[in-house]
């Protein structure tokens, strides 16, 4: 007998894609909360546009236009418009076979990596990447060299690229209704601009013209979906594959253990880097996905004193959280490291049903300190 045929319809696969896209870049610590908020917003918009007589409205470009040091405000998710999200266009990571001859890399002297990871590293569709991701991004940003009265980019047209300004100074001008071409700012020398075009097709909010002879970094968008996408399907599976080895975690379930996967964020150590200080408040705990770290407590204002090394596959810093105390202990990386943190918030949603297995383990560190100091101590927040 044949299953029945069970078709996707598209609005359903455009209004989860455009609901993803939010979840990305406000990356909200309660997901059920914020879908509430998000889905209660489009239905109120459509009540209003119902109630009007008018279909919903496209809110106005905003493709945002910064000063050097200002940081673009996330938008509530009440505010919506109705753009084609980047997204939209079809791409399978799983389908994309990991060839590293595909990169993309225009050649960088270090000062000029250097001055567009400052650039860069601030704008909130870059904060979640670790910093391989960061590197590739880098790698594969093209050179635009541009003359005085060029036009970068045109109020009114599609958006393709997102630049950063390596030199050179630049006018922006906005055309409305009842003014043409009217200069609203300027960037000299700093800045970035059209970081929207990596995520939407949607027409540009502003014309941007050199007032100099200058230099512009550029990414385009199918670039930039490979690399964040590809990466992003990684990360998660390299998470996966990571919490599946943690035996505290059996008592989760898989719809679980992908929530904490996805709430994990990525920090990398050098040598010797402090990761947590002995007395510090705990602000989350860690899951070694590379590396070795080693422990040291220091005892009646003595000299530090090792008491235990983790390595791929260990965790630290939870007890710390479930004790509501300070760090008692400080822990540094052994050659190069890689983590997995997951904010205290995040922890006290996420792992309830691990509670009790992670206070069995305080036994086991008590017994780490008498052999280290020959007493026993108390170590209720060891780690």
């Amino acid at each position: 007998m044949n299953r029945p045929r069970y078709d996707v319809p598209p609005e359903l696969t455009n209004l989860l894609l455009e609901f993803t896209v939010n979840v990305m870049i406000e990356r909200p610590s309660d997901l059920v909360e914020y879908a509430a908020r998000y889905f209660s917003g489009l239905r109120d918009e459509r009540q209003r546009s119902a109630s009007s007589g008018r279909p919903p409205a496209i809110a106005e470009n905003d493709e945002a236009i910064y000063s050097d040091d200002e940081e673009p405000m996330p938008k509530p998710p009440g505010r919506f418009s109705r753009r084609k999200s980047v997204f939209a266009e079809h791409y399978d990571p799983a389908e994309d076979e990991d060839d590293e001859s595909a990169k993309v890399v225009h050649p960088k002297s270090d000062e000029q990596r250097e001055r567009l990871g400052e650039a860069v590293k601030n704008i909130l569709l870059f904060k979640s990447l670790d910093q391989s991701q960061m590197q590739e991004v880098i790698d594969a940003m093209f050179e635009r060299k541009v003359k005085p009265g060029e036009v970068v980019i045109k109020q009114g047209d599609d958006g393709d690229n997102f630049y950063v300004i390596h030199s050179g100074t630049y006018h922006i001008f906005v055309s409305t209704d009842t003014e043409k071409d009217k200069l609203v700012g300027k960037y000299d020398g700093t800045g970035s601009f059209g970081e929207l075009a990596l995520m939407y097709n949607m027409p540009r909010a502003a014309t941007i013209v050199a007032v100099t002879e200058g230099s512009l970094w550029a990414m385009n968008r199918q670039t930039f979906r490979r690399i964040v996408l590809k990466s992003a399907f990684k990360k998660r599976k390299e998470y996966e594959n990571l919490l599946e080895k943690v035996p505290m975690l059996k008592s989760l379930n898989h719809y679980e253990r992908m929530n904490l996967c996805d709430a994990l964020m990525p920090r990398s150590y050098k040598d010797g880097d402090l990761i947590i200080m002995q007395g510090a408040a705990a602000d989350g705990m860690y899951f070694i996905e590379d590396g070795t770290v080693r422990i040291c407590v220091k005892k009646d204002g003595g000299n530090e004193t090792e008491v235990s090394r983790i390595g791929k596959g260990g965790y630290f810093g939870e007890l710390a959280l479930l004790t509501k105390k300070p760090r008692a202990a400080t822990v540094y990386a052994v050659g190069p490291v890689k983590l997995a943190f997951l904010d205290v918030s995040a922890f006290e949603r996420l792992l309830g049903p691990c509670k009790e297995i992670m206070m069995r383990n305080i036994d086991q560190y008590e017994e780490q300190m008498v052999q280290a100091f020959g007493t026993k101590v108390n170590v209720a927040d060891l780690r």
